[in-house]
């Protein structure tokens, strides 16, 4: 008995020994492919994700053709690419910081090959060019080395970059959701292909980042082209992201100091109605009744711009998590007390058709987005990514904390309060009127001070180019 227990375990041994043999010397092809991939099964099951849920995109994507369907070929190299370098990384060793970002060069340049793609005049299909592009974020887990690397854990890593890519392909569910079906198809599978697809993935077999060879090849350092600039060597060489670069340090966030808040906004916090602690700005203080007023703008131009809004109703008010990661705020009208007080600053908020309502967000949470709202108001504390207004009429914004980028689209009337913390935001508008910013005055004591953003500008020809100003209005 004992015999053969110790039989069946040299044999066991020698077969361990024997593939351990093989597998350090397996033949590499010009690609850089074992000749023995298909062994893996990390392998294995990432050609079934490609199989089943990159197979669904490509197939929407061949039915809608032109720009999406080039945008969907640089998403299937883009998995190609993360396949070969699975394939790498068990035949190599774990590269020092500044080899691995020639490891991960090929990654590296099919992100930018997809970022070009939404670069200059927008096209129609700019939305899904978008999610795929701020999508392959989620490719990056690759480069976890690490907790002190400034990187999320890999499965955390991929669904926080389905958030920075998840606004735009809302948009094109909401575009399409009655015209056509294949697109609807193709943004459904692409958040599949990552939520549950490459999460799942991810989880099961890499849940602590590549596995590398202790006995493999070494990876060579980076060789740069004037595309791909040379990082600093003192941070982790990662793929350049899309807008969500701070997803790479965004477990450090937290950290941050945050500015004293202004008084009036301290009864928000105390649990009265979200609005009783605004401080009013007296007609004396708007800046369209001073002599000395730059940039407003007049009150026809709101009124027309008012009735180029339809308010949709359909669908029932909905104020719910989804997926553990969506805070879905729909259709609420009349509702001044609406509060969301467990953030987390891995969630998103997407805030759609209300009216006449006013949300309280505490906590810090990943981005927020405000669509086709007609007099609404929110307050939130801090935002990681972004704040984003699109198709809204007549809305308030306040921000208590911090918020790197502020993005107003196609918008007519907002007013934007920004405390102490959030002065360097990075404020972007188009297609929008009547934008005004409102600032802390020099102490708590002090008026805020209201800014009207330009939304006329004038185009003058000049040394063989346009140079473009913003037009200043004065007088009585």
């Amino acid at each position: 008995m004992e015999k053969d227990l110790v039989a069946r375990l040299e044999t066991a041994v020698a077969r361990l020994e024997a593939l351990a043999v093989a597998g350090s010397h397996a033949a590499i092809s010009s690609s850089g492919v074992t000749d023995a991939p298909s062994l893996d099964p990390a392998i294995s099951a990432f050609d079934e994700l490609v199989a089943k849920f990159l197979g669904r995109v490509s197939a929407a994507a061949d039915k809608i053709g032109g720009k999406v369907l080039e945008a969907t070929k640089i998403l299937e190299e883009a998995f190609a690419v993360e396949k070969d370098l699975l394939i790498k990384a068990k035949q190599s060793q774990k590269p020092s910081l500044e080899n691995l970002a020639g490891f991960l060069k090929p990654l590296n340049e099919v992100i930018l090959k997809a970022n070009a793609l939404t670069e200059g005049r927008r096209t129609d299909a700019f939305n899904h060019l978008k999610s795929i592009a701020d999508s392959l974020t989620a490719l990056a887990w690759i480069a976890y080395s690490g907790k002190d690397c400034g990187m999320s854990l890999p499965t955390a890593h991929v669904e926080e970059s389905w958030q920075m890519a998840e606004f735009y392909n809302n948009k094109v569910l909401v575009e399409f959701r009655n015209k056509d079906p294949n697109h609807v198809e193709w943004a459904k599978a692409l958040k599949e292909l990552y939520l549950p697809g490459l999460r799942d993935y991810v989880k099961g077999f890499y849940p602590l980042g590549p596995v590398w060879s202790p006995v493999g090849v070494a990876v060579s350092a980076p060789t740069y082209s004037s595309a791909l600039p040379k990082p600093p060597s003192t941070q982790a060489p990662v793929p350049p992201p899309p807008p969500s670069a701070s997803l790479f340090s965004f477990e450090t966030t937290s950290s941050r100091p945050k500015e004293g808040m202004s008084a009036v906004f301290q009864e928000i916090s105390s649990g009265k109605s979200v609005t009783a602690g605004l401080k009013k700005v007296t007609d004396d203080m708007k800046t369209k009744n001073r002599t000395d007023r730059t940039g407003v703008v007049g009150v026809s131009e709101k009124e027309s711009r008012t009735s180029s809004f339809a308010f949709s109703k359909a669908g029932p008010p909905k104020l719910e998590l989804q997926m553990g990661r969506k805070w879905a705020v729909e259709n609420q009208i009349g509702k001044k007390n609406l509060v969301i007080d467990d953030c987390d600053s891995r969630q998103s908020v997407y805030i759609f058709g209300c009216k006449d309502s006013v949300l309280q967000l505490k906590g810090k949470v990943n981005n927020i987005t405000m669509d086709k709202c007609n007099k609404m108001g929110i307050v939130f504390t801090d935002v990681v990514a972004a704040c984003e207004i699109v198709n809204c009429n007549g809305v308030e914004v306040q921000c208590q904390g911090s918020a790197p980028t502020i993005s107003i689209d196609n918008t007519g009337g907002c007013q934007l309060y920004l405390s102490k913390g959030s002065l360097e935001a990075s404020i972007t508008t188009a297609k929008s009127s009547e934008i005004n910013v409102l600032v802390p005055g020099a102490t708590s004591d002090d008026d805020w001070v209201e800014h009207a953003l330009p939304q006329q500008f004038v185009h003058a020809f000049k040394d063989g180019h346009f140079v473009t100003s913003p037009v200043s209005h004065s007088g009585g």
